[in-house]
């Protein structure tokens, strides 16, 4: 009867371990060289923006410190180490005093890297807005060029969460929080809103942090929906909807319309991470699997909102995640060593 006890607790223990987290400064995953565990970084990085620099390595941008932006870089998706900040408190923009530099969206246009940003306070809806730096190296320093609008001059309240994309030789940047998305047409650079371009509206009332992502003949709208910051009780979810136009309209699988907030959800929570959103562009590895970063709150270290990791699988066109929330342990992705 003791052995059995014994034995029982020696497992018991041996699971309560292997489904622990990493904690801050521990390699991510420990075990099979071939798997790695969520969070893949266990510390507060909302709002993740992903690059693949010419050096090879994947860049990293997010919201905290809300200050001045950290930058971490790596290989493989999975093992990540910082390598400083976007800016400094002397470069750090300026056209909200007060304000936290939030939700960047990190991109490689002309020759340059450029960088949108949203700066606002807390419940500062009239009076955030949308800028803009550039930097030679993705490591930064970025230089701000300042706001490309705000608010209250855009018409367009709690203008935050910035997205970039190009497409048909234009350039194009969505944005919006909770009071509907839109899209407006920028100048050949990408630096400033095109002259007498007009905001288009794209999505309803529901969505903020916004992504769109190409894939054959469709655009995918990736959004968050519900209460981003409010610890184990968030609800931020990951939804997304589907369009052969970049400007819409995007549809659910039902055929009705995210200007009217219908959606399909793709990652919400489970027993181990609440708050799953605001994800990041989607990188494909070498064998063809795409993947997807965006964060939440951990349960078992529920400070911040920590840095996920996972695949993303495609059925009948549309994307689907395992589980429809986060993995805990999972396949790595493969990236060949060059």
């Amino acid at each position: 009867m003791k052995i059995t006890i014994v034995i029982q607790t020696v497992v018991m223990l041996f699971i309560a371990a292997t489904a622990c987290g990493s904690k801050e400064g521990d390699p991510p995953h420990k075990g099979d060289p071939n798997t790695y565990k969520n969070p893949v970084i266990n510390q507060s990085l909302p709002d993740p923006t992903v690059i693949k620099a010419s050096d090879g390595y994947f860049y990293l941008y997010a919201t905290e410190d809300t200050r001045n932006v950290p930058v971490y870089r790596s290989k493989n998706l999975v093992d990540w180490a910082p390598v400083g900040t976007a800016f400094t408190e002397a470069t750090r923009p300026t056209f909200e005093p007060k304000g936290g530099v939030w939700a960047p969206d990190i991109n490689y246009i002309g020759d340059k890297y450029v960088l949108y940003y949203a700066m606002s306070v807390w419940g500062g809806e009239h009076t955030c807005g949308i800028g803009v730096a550039t930097s030679n190296s993705p490591q930064g320093g970025f230089t701000d060029l300042g706001k490309l609008f705000r608010s209250d001059e855009i018409g367009v309240q709690n203008s935050i969460d910035p997205f970039y994309i190009e497409e048909g030789g234009k350039k194009y940047l969505f944005w919006g929080s909770f009071r509907g998305i839109y899209a407006i047409e920028l100048s050949d650079d990408g630096l400033s809103v095109k002259k007498d371009a007009v905001k288009q509206p794209i999505a309803g009332t529901a969505y903020e942090g916004v992504y769109v992502h190409k894939r054959g003949k469709y655009y995918y709208l990736f959004a968050s929906i519900g209460t981003c910051c409010n610890g184990l009780s968030s609800t931020y979810t990951t939804v997304v909807g589907r369009s052969e136009q970049l400007l819409g309209p995007y549809l659910d699988k039902e055929g009705r319309a995210m200007l009217e907030n219908h959606h399909q959800v793709l990652i919400h929570k489970n027993a181990r991470f609440v708050g799953t959103g605001h994800n990041s562009e989607i990188i494909t590895d070498d064998a063809g699997e795409d993947w997807i970063l965006y964060h939440a709150v951990f349960v078992e270290n529920p400070k911040g909102r920590v840095l996920l990791l996972d695949n993303v699988k495609w059925e009948d066109d549309w994307p689907v995640i395992a589980t429809q929330s986060p993995s805990l342990i999972s396949k790595r992705p493969i990236f060949k060593q060059k």
